[in-house]
């Protein structure tokens, strides 16, 4: 069982689910059950999945974890684009949320080839 709390990937990704947080707060308060709740749920799946395949027994248990995390970045990655869209984020907001959601999931990438390298 390794401590996910030691992982910079997982850091990353928690300070990148605060900001998602606090930058929702702004949206519209008809979007609370739409794409506020979505945008919160596929933010904090990231580092959540990364805890949980922390605690798994072998590599290929936190590896799908790991495309788990993957897949709710991509996710996130489509609300931003929306959320861009419907002009609730300004340009300098979606570059630079985008540009840390673009780096942890290259980080995630690395990681999952790791992981897979060693099997």
């Amino acid at each position: 069982m390794k401590d996910f709390r030691q992982l910079q990937i997982w850091e990353r990704s928690h300070q990148l689910t605060l900001q998602i947080y606090r930058i929702t707060q702004e949206f519209p308060n008809s979007e609370r059950y739409g794409l506020i709740s979505q945008m919160r749920r596929s933010a904090s799946s990231v580092p959540t999945n990364i805890a949980e395949g922390c605690g798994r027994n072998s590599d290929a248990d936190f590896a799908r974890f790991l495309d788990h995390s993957m897949g709710s970045a991509t996710e996130l990655e489509y609300q931003l684009i929306l959320s861009h869209d419907l002009q609730y984020l300004s340009p300098p907001q979606f570059s630079q949320i985008t540009t840390e959601l673009t780096e942890i999931k290259r980080m995630l990438n690395a990681f999952l080839q790791k992981l897979r390298a060693n099997r």
